[in-house]
């Protein structure tokens, strides 16, 4: 082999050397971030996040990208993905001694994924401890009857409530969005009848409530109607009342200031009067001394003219 072909050939390979890198940087070089994804880029033991979709251009072989989901996730407390009970997990005892079956239903996401990825070794397992643990806790704060039928929501902000702080505290880069009761009932079908007995009598005495408050807004406007239109009568009963009252006052004070001025006159204006309001009605028996007959005659035949 001449020199000349050595020198072809160590070009040739050097080409396909460098197309071979080439290749590898062009398929290494750039990552893709979907919508509701972050990434987290190692350059040099060195962190940091990127949010925004899209393609994104790396160094290969220096910098590594980690890509983390951002959306909702869920998790079963009490039951599998087949919905088939866990009594290891859905098993409580509540504060009164009782034991009852409880399923848990929870909501997350990734708040943080740099610290999702390096601040705990398994955050997700962290995250179903505890939640198990604070469940536990806060069931066995409860009597029975509230965990099956009264105290659901009560005791769904509660556990809430501890796990959103506890969360907070440890920043393992978890965030709880909700939680739900999916289902709570005793252990025995004996208790479970029974307490389905207790609730159906509870929303039959919530119904009764119900349609007694709906008759009392119903009946109470008419009966504020009635009472305003007897008052409103009461009233206008009162001013008539007083009306005539005043009348009668004034005739009396007119007719007593006439009797000052002219007393003998106005007697017997008023006897006149009172003759003229009475004659008219009197009757008079006149009997003819015997005691066997008498008549009865009008008055106005012995006034006629």
């Amino acid at each position: 082999m001449t020199v000349n072909s050595v020198k072809r050939v160590f070009r040739l390979l050097n080409a396909g050397i460098l197309a071979l890198i080439l290749a590898v940087i062009g398929i290494n070089g750039y990552y893709v971030i979907e919508e509701q994804e972050q990434a987290v880029v190692i350059t040099l033991g060195q962190a940091s996040v990127v949010e925004s979709p899209g393609i994104h251009f790396k160094f290969p072989f220096i910098q590594e990208v980690y890509k983390i989901s951002m959306a909702a996730r869920g998790l079963n407390i009490g039951y599998d993905n087949s919905n088939v009970s866990v009594s290891s997990e859905s098993l409580m005892i509540t504060s009164d001694y009782n034991f009852v079956n409880v399923d848990f239903f929870l909501e997350y996401k990734v708040s943080n994924p740099e610290r999702y990825l390096f601040a705990s070794n398994e955050p997700e397992a962290i995250f179903r401890n505890m939640a198990l643990s604070y469940i536990r806790d806060t069931i066995g704060l409860h009597e029975v009857d509230e965990v099956i039928t009264t105290g659901k929501s009560e005791i769904q902000a509660e556990i809430r409530e501890k796990l959103s702080n506890r969360l907070e505290m440890d920043d393992i880069g978890i965030q709880l969005i909700n939680i739900t009761i999916q289902d709570s009932e005793p252990p025995t079908e004996i208790v479970k009848d029974a307490f389905k007995n207790v609730e159906t009598a509870r929303q039959g005495k919530e119904t009764r409530i119900n349609e007694a408050r709906k008759y009392e807004s119903e009946q109470l406007p008419a009966a504020r109607a009635q009472v305003d239109a007897i008052q409103k009568e009461a009233e206008t009963q009162k001013q008539v009342r007083i009306n005539e009252a005043l009348a009668q006052v004034a005739v009396f004070n007119a007719m007593y200031e006439e009797y000052r001025k002219h007393p003998v006159m106005t007697r017997q204006r008023m006897f006149y009067e009172a003759m003229e309001e009475i004659l008219p009605e009197l009757r008079i028996v006149i009997d003819n001394g015997d005691g066997t007959t008498s008549r009865v005659l009008p008055l106005e035949s012995f006034v006629r003219e």
